[in-house]
């Protein structure tokens, strides 16, 4: 099937049944007050060309079933104050909008489902809704954190759904770090939503381990609080518990007894600082626990996303 009308009101292709191809390829369609392109629930065996299609209205493919790709290459789309690009509960193949011009108006991807989605970060307008929206990659190729923008646009502000789909994007290709700077990034967007307490915890996991994606946090940690533990209790030992019985003190090891909360050394209980230094042991043992939990709970929340 095949057209190519201008300066037209409209084009009705709703709920029609195609077993080729629709090519409407440098259309130029106008309804500013409703659809420029009807193509809900439209069923195509084939492919939907509407490659350098210029759109002034809705264009609307709510529902639409396309066995291969859907192509907007070239496409100008507007509809300002409105949707530009219905395509909630789409099926497709693929869905590109290469060297499409920035849509002018809202899009609408609910629950669409694409193998692929081709689109440049900028084509994408400053509202959009992708809840439910799945797809398994995304072209071209770019880190995480220009394709993270679109994800801030939502209309329907913070979807978990939405991260959960691009970090496993980044996955399937084997980009580990581009998806947990993505899922770091869905915990960040989360914090703000949790009470003052929880916010709290969650600016330290924060600040100590990325939430868990960011370990390599935890061995800076830890080097540092011993650096800072043994030379401390170095310059000044702390006295034994009981005197002439346990262990020759050892600074580094008296330090790792007290930052790590599960191995036992036999320091931590054979001598007893006193003053600023018996503070400083607590800070160290405090600094162990959470240091432990929060990669704990890192660990735990990785491996359930696997």
């Amino acid at each position: 099937m095949g057209t190519r009308p201008r300066d037209t009101g409209g084009i009705s292709l709703s709920t029609a049944h195609v077993e080729g191809a629709v090519d409407l390829e440098d259309a130029q369609v106008k309804n500013a007050n409703g659809d420029a392109l009807d193509a809900a629930r439209l069923t195509v065996g084939t492919v939907l060309n509407a490659g350098g299609l210029t759109a002034e209205g809705r264009v609307r493919l709510t529902g639409a079933k396309v066995a291969g790709w859907i192509s907007f290459i070239e496409a100008k789309l507007s509809n300002p104050g409105g949707v530009a690009l219905g395509i909630s509960s789409c099926e497709a193949t693929q869905l590109t909008l290469r060297d499409a011009q920035p849509v002018s108006g809202d899009v609408k991807m609910h629950y669409a489902s694409f193998k692929v989605i081709e689109a440049a970060p900028q084509v994408w307008p400053a509202t959009v809704r992708l809840e439910g929206l799945t797809y398994e990659a995304l072209t071209p190729r770019l880190p995480a954190a220009d394709r993270l923008v679109l994800l801030q646009r939502d209309a329907d502000g913070f979807v978990p759904h939405s991260y959960e789909q691009l970090a496993a994007s980044y996955r399937r290709v084997g980009d580990d770090a581009d998806a947990r700077t993505v899922q770091l990034a869905e915990q960040r967007r989360r914090r703000v939503a949790l009470p003052w307490y929880a916010r709290l915890w969650g600016y330290l996991q924060d600040a100590t381990l990325g939430y868990g994606f960011r370990p390599t946090r935890a061995g800076g940690w830890l080097l540092a609080l011993l650096l800072l533990g043994s030379v401390a209790y170095g310059m000044h030992h702390p006295p034994p518990a009981e005197h002439g019985k346990g262990p020759e003190f050892n600074a580094l090891i008296y330090t790792l007894d007290l930052l790590l909360p599960i191995i036992n050394f036999g320091q931590q209980s054979a001598f007893t600082p006193t003053g600023v230094y018996q503070w400083l042991s607590y800070l160290l043992i405090a600094a162990g626990w959470v240091l432990a939990t929060t990669v704990a709970a890192g660990i735990t929340r990785t491996l359930s996303r696997q």
